[in-house]
């Protein structure tokens, strides 16, 4: 590498405060191998039936587990290459579509979401809702794409009555479903509150549909998944693939047993992908998502997005607004990001960002000390999945294996 070239590097890396990952302290092995007796523990107290695990840098992994058992009745142990249903860690991956899109100036950030689906324009927000009724008026500004990506454009996170059972049967298509949402007020000011938003997500899905011409699965599996070597990762799994899924539990009468609830998986011709959290995927996958990230848009010589959108995905850009499920947390573009490190946060630096799932999935980056983590379990009612012990048991033994 040329003088100039290097320095160009070094720069992109201090730019992003990846300048640890380039000179950082090395892992201990002996500190890392506590991962899993660890969480053999909550498999042994009934907590959860197995767990997949991955500790990870911006150019390696370092330490990938598996224990317990995929599916407790039919003994079938858990694998390293098991796979998962990610639920709203799929959040990240649609805003990295519409970054990828937004670097081809196909779309703004700051773009009215009615410019790309019309059926928004005339959209109107609840100024008052009383036993007489409900007042509405039009919003001071329309609701933008960055409004849907931070969670800050006030519609509803519910599904509207007539689509209550759309993350069930999967029967409407996207544009059917965004068609419906538009068609409900808002329930603040955009960018004036934060509320957790899944139908937002889903309507950046459609966006991502006017904007490149494709489904919004195709896109994802041509501009993502397929560059990135993300091979088990999909919204409706293969027969073969399908073997692999971890069964989903419950804990009844201090048991596991199988979830009932039909959410768990699409049904035959499926055709709603649920953009908000419908992909399935594994540990090897998601690790390379986010060595992308750490890498600046780039994994091993493929590039997906440039280190500017990876930059306004990953910072902060909700600013003092209260956010997330855990103290001290904001949103970026997709991500979650760590305001101020506390609670089940506090080995993270501040800056780092990640996202978790409905099944007690957890994925997060820290690009200051060049560390990720990848928690994969399936357990239902978890009171705060984002709290979990088996997340900060995870997250304490990893950051600990850096030393001092």
């Amino acid at each position: 590498m040329g003088r100039e070239k290097r320095i160009v590097v070094v720069a992109l890396l201090a730019l992003f405060g990846w300048v640890a990952a380039a000179v950082g302290a090395e892992l201990d092995p002996a500190r890392l191998a506590a991962i899993r007796p660890r969480m053999q523990q909550f498999v042994d107290r009934g907590e959860i039936a197995g767990a997949v695990t991955l500790v990870g840098r911006r150019d390696r992994v370092v330490s990938l587990e598996a224990v317990g058992y995929r599916d407790l009745a039919a003994k079938a142990p858990m694998q390293p290459d098991t796979m998962f249903r990610i639920a709203s860690m799929t959040k990240p991956i649609t805003a990295a579509g519409i970054m990828i899109l937004v670097d081809e100036r196909k779309l703004s950030i700051e773009d009215p979401v009615e410019k790309h689906l019309p059926e928004f324009r005339g959209i109107q927000v609840v100024l008052k809702r009383s036993k007489e009724g409900v007042i509405l008026a039009k919003p001071s500004r329309p609701i933008t794409v960055r409004d849907l990506l931070t969670h800050t454009s006030g519609m509803p996170g519910g599904l509207p009555p007539e689509l209550a059972d759309l993350y069930l049967k999967r029967d409407r298509t996207l544009a059917e479903a965004v068609r419906a949402f538009a068609k409900r007020p808002l329930d603040f000011e955009p960018g004036t509150k934060w509320a957790y938003c899944n139908v937002g997500i889903d309507t950046l899905g459609r966006i991502i549909e006017v904007a490149s011409g494709q489904s919004y699965e195709a896109f994802l599996e041509e501009r993502v998944f397929r560059p990135l070597g993300m091979v088990d990762t999909c919204f409706y799994p293969k027969p073969a693939q399908a073997a692999r899924i971890a069964v989903t539990y419950a804990v009844e009468q201090g048991k596991l047993v199988p979830a009932k609830s039909a959410i768990l998986g699409p049904p035959a011709g499926a055709k709603y992908p649920i953009p908000a959290g419908g992909l399935y995927s594994t540990a090897a996958d998601l690790a390379r998502f986010y060595r992308m990230t750490l890498g600046g848009g780039s994994l091993e010589g493929t590039k997906v997005l440039s280190p500017a959108s990876i930059a306004a995905m990953t910072r902060l850009q909700t600013g003092e607004l209260s956010t997330g499920f855990t103290s001290g947390m904001g949103f970026g573009l997709g991500f979650a990001v760590v305001r101020s490190p506390a609670g089940i946060t506090e080995p993270l630096s501040r800056g780092s960002y990640g996202h978790g799932g409905a099944f007690g999935t957890q994925g997060w980056i820290d690009p200051t000390k060049d560390l990720f983590v990848v928690l994969l379990i399936q357990r239902v009612g978890l009171p705060n999945a984002d709290g979990s012990e088996m997340r900060r048991e995870l997250q304490s033994i990893a950051f600990a294996s850096l030393g001092k």
